[in-house]
């Protein structure tokens, strides 16, 4: 597969990942400003703002929820918001129209189009609803009309890689403030876990073990372990070369360190220091990103996000 076609899918795959990761977080931002009148707003919404790599570099502007909404969903130009995504995913697109299909195509290009100008505190669950949909629209039509060939697996590799790195920044949120922060029944709700892990444990969230289930379940498509195993399964396909002595895929080295590292942890020591712990998973899917860039694009430029570099 030529390469340039192989960076758009991937890419594709990693935006409309990032546009319903971020509108899940900014659901759970504002439900959490709701649920708690007596959080300090612009701790809270810079505190947001720098779990998504945006945070303003002067440390005395007060940041509101008016501000997060401008920039993390709707300013085209702020690589970290959700209208970035939806545009790039579809100038991806585009790049690649010989391989994406003519059903995926007009859904991104609807979804693009159809993004608002402004948006109001009291509009802002309709619209994540909405990307949450169209995004969920898009990869179900990708499930349903690709060959599970090259082309699948980059689609697949690039979603595993944000997955993680995305549901990482959402449990990052859990310590939005020193005082409070969303509760694990709603960040399970953002992520369409509650259910699951009321099957699952049979009780009421506790800290433990909705952190364990959204970390290391191993069936649960949303959890960080799953959605590694996933990225390293792709990779396999897409790679599939075996070492007689440890890994030359640095793609594979890096994911397997993490995995390895949240799977041989104690539950109790992650939660202690769950922010630590969740930048050092973005870090390695910067890593790993890199090194998938290096080995298959190696003369493309990466797309830029400020949140990959903070």
């Amino acid at each position: 597969m030529l390469s340039r076609i192989a960076e758009s899918l991937f890419w594709i795959g990693r935006y409309i990942e990032r546009a319903d990761g971020t509108a899940r977080i900014l659901d759970v931002h504002l439900q959490l400003l709701l649920e708690d009148p007596w959080i300090h707003e612009p701790t809270a919404c810079r505190s947001l703002l720098g779990v998504m790599g945006s945070a303003p570099a002067d440390p005395t502007v007060e940041v509101t929820r008016r501000d997060v909404l401008a920039t993390l969903a709707i300013d085209r130009t702020a690589p970290s918001s959700i209208a970035f995504a939806l545009n790039a995913a579809r100038e991806n697109a585009r790049r690649a129209r010989e391989i994406v299909s003519t059903d995926l195509w007009e859904i991104l290009n609807t979804t693009n189009a159809g993004m608002p100008k402004r948006l109001y505190n009291d509009r802002a669950h309709d619209f994540f609803q909405w990307v949450r949909e169209r995004s969920a629209l898009a990869v179900g039509t990708v499930d349903s009309s690709t060959s599970r060939d090259e082309a699948w697996q980059f689609f697949m590799l690039g979603r595993a890689i944000e997955r993680t790195d995305m549901t990482a920044r959402l449990l990052a949120t859990r310590s939005l403030t020193e005082e409070s922060g969303p509760s694990w029944t709603t960040i399970l709700r953002s992520c369409g876990a509650y259910e699951a892990y009321v099957r699952t444990y049979r009780g009421m969230p506790s800290s433990r073990n909705a952190a364990e289930f959204l970390l290391l379940d191993r069936l649960f498509p949303r959890s960080i372990i799953y959605s590694i195993s996933t990225a390293e399964n792709c990779m396999s396909e897409i790679d599939p070369g075996r070492d007689r002595v440890g890994h030359s895929n640095s793609v594979l080295r890096a994911l397997g360190r993490m995995r390895n590292d949240l799977e041989y942890s104690p539950i109790s020591e992650i939660l202690a220091e769950l922010p630590v712990h969740m930048e050092r998973v973005q870090a390695v899917t910067r890593e790993a990103s890199n090194a998938i860039r290096q080995r298959f694009f190696p003369t493309q430029a990466e797309p830029s996000w400020i949140g990959e570099n903070s």
